[in-house]
């Protein structure tokens, strides 16, 4: 083995190489480091590694000769690869995409119209965070996303709701009505009759006898259960009550007894927000198995695709999805810090300072009481210290009455900075026009309306985040990932680092760019090329749009 320099390549002779080729071209080798990358950077040509009278260089294009005809002997070779031939071709022609990747939504609109509609013109999927949104603001969306897309590639976001499944009902039917053909189901537990509606209702058989949904979901999740529960048909009990109530028609309850619930499970690893944060490496075979498992039953015409989501904030985290069996990738945390997100710019600038270590578990709003936590950016705000300690006293009163005295003024004057009577006549009020029952059922159980006084706090703390409420900086709640810090590491040193130059195509592009420069660079190291240690990595340089 030759010596190992950090200024240029070498070369372990192993079996992989071509002894018999010879490389001719008329551009000349690189051997310097600036001039390797430049060539790694090519990536619509392919590459040779080459012996030199005084070394090893990189070539790029030229011609292949045999054996007595001229050239430098050929050591080791990659392929052409652009961002745009990662993960599965039929992903990209299912939801009219370039590239397969899409923007995962987050919540309050934190996935923006803006945000979307970008992803869609640079050829990538984007989904709508309409969680937590009114149906008058959902459909406001609706309307201003379908006027600029009209090819329709985009999706929203159908959250489970089992606090208010009236709120689950009325999304679904608002995307029924105005023909959006794609949702993303997250935080579900079980299959709903909403989602069941949804599904159904877009499915017709094609002359052939082909099964044609025209409603697709990409359903986000972390359980294996979970996921057997989306690769299996909809359950037959809520069709018939679907069919029963008329909602849908007798073909499509037969035809959903053939197609899987969803078409594509996005495998939430560590992400922002909810999440098991469970790890990528582990829970993404897991899934690609029962996958296989369920199909070799099934026989779907379509198999369900898998893709891989949770931590994907550099080019080396979506090379591992992708090199996992990953049919896509989606990004959620790196989006949140750029300027097409709907948050606040105080909320956008403490994302793009954190490190890998600054996010935290806190209860959530929507599934408080059941004691569901979402990850949140701990760095710069109060919220998940306070809303830990509000979870504490729900679990251990039965009343805000029962609450001490000392311990409920702390309340009012830290968290709340009300009294806790104002903060129900608000929240009776909101509930009023929302969802009446919630305010009866809380008139009926003092615990209920409790947690209800204590989900105020919850619920304004992300849109105190959203808005940039002035006051509140210090109860933020903001949904991040361990991906955040990941990718705050990988471009500190670039014009990525500020956070005003963070435009969501730009940095998604990046991550793709490179993915594909690691890939050909570690199928040459494969072969017995070492380079210097500055090529190990991707960094942005300059904006690729």
């Amino acid at each position: 083995m030759e010596k190992t320099t950090d200024s240029s390549l070498t070369f372990t002779k192993t079996w992989i190489a071509f002894p018999t080729l010879f490389w001719h071209g008329e551009a000349k080798p690189a051997a310097d480091p600036e001039g390797i990358r430049k060539l790694l950077l090519m990536l619509d040509q392919p590459l040779w590694a080459v012996a030199l009278p005084y070394g090893v260089g990189l070539a790029a294009g030229g011609e292949i000769l045999p054996a007595g005809a001229g050239g430098l002997p050929v050591l080791a070779y990659a392929p052409p690869l652009l961002p745009q031939q990662f993960g599965s071709p039929a992903f990209c022609a299912a939801y009219g995409t370039r590239y397969a990747l899409y923007g995962g939504a987050m919540a309050n609109a934190i996935s923006s119209e803006d945000m979307v509609i970008a992803l869609a013109k640079a050829g990538m999927l984007g989904s709508f965070g309409a969680a937590g949104l009114s149906p008058q603001r959902l459909e406001a969306a609706i309307q201003r996303i379908q006027a600029a897309l009209p090819e329709g590639n985009y999706a929203f976001n159908l959250i489970n709701s089992p606090s208010q499944p009236s709120l689950e009902q009325r999304a679904a039917e608002l995307y029924l009505q105005y023909g959006i053909h794609t949702v993303e189901a997250s935080a579900y537990v079980d299959i709903t009759t909403s989602l069941v509606h949804y599904r159904a209702a877009g499915l017709e058989q094609l002359p052939d006898g082909e099964i044609l949904p025209r409603n697709r979901i990409i359903a986000k999740l972390s359980r294996k259960e979970v996921a057997r529960r989306f690769m299996e048909p909809a359950p037959p009990d809520i069709l018939q009550t679907l069919l029963a109530d008329g909602r849908i028609t007798p073909q499509q309850a037969k035809l959903a007894q053939y197609v899987p619930m969803a078409d594509d499970i996005t495998v939430e690893a560590d992400s922002g927000g909810h999440t098991d944060n469970r790890p990528l490496v582990g829970l993404l075979p897991t899934m690609l198995a029962l996958r296989d498992e369920i199909q070799a039953k099934r026989s779907y015409r379509v198999p369900v695709r898998v893709g891989a989501g949770g931590g994907i904030g550099a080019p080396a985290s979506a090379l591992a999805a992708f090199m996992m069996g990953a049919a896509y990738v989606v990004t959620g945390s790196v989006n949140h810090a750029c300027i097409e997100s709907g948050a606040s710019e105080h909320t956008r600038s403490l994302l793009a300072q954190a490190d890998m270590a600054d996010v935290i578990m806190a209860p959530s709003a929507d599934m408080f009481e059941m004691g569901v936590k979402v990850q949140v950016l701990k760095r710069g705000t109060l919220f998940p210290m306070r809303a830990a300690k509000l979870y504490e006293l729900y679990t251990r009163y039965d009343s805000v009455e029962q609450i001490p005295p000392a311990e409920r003024e702390k309340l009012e004057k830290q968290i709340f900075k009300r009294s806790l009577e104002e903060i129900w006549l608000e929240t009776e009020k909101f509930f009023s026009q929302r969802d009446p029952d919630q305010i009866e059922r809380a008139n009926a159980n003092p615990k209920y309306k409790m947690a209800l006084i204590f989900r105020w706090y919850l619920g304004l703390s992300s849109r105190w985040s959203v808005s940039g409420e002035k006051g509140r900086e210090m109860d933020y709640q903001i949904w991040c990932g361990p991906a955040m810090g990941i990718f705050n590491e990988w471009v500190h040193n670039t014009y990525l680092a500020q956070v005003h130059n963070r435009r969501v195509v730009d940095v998604n592009l990046h991550i793709l760019t490179g993915a594909a420069y690691l890939f050909r660079l570690r199928m040459l190291q494969a072969q017995g090329l070492a380079f210097p240690s500055s090529l190990e990595m991707y960094y942005p340089q300059e904006p690729l749009i």
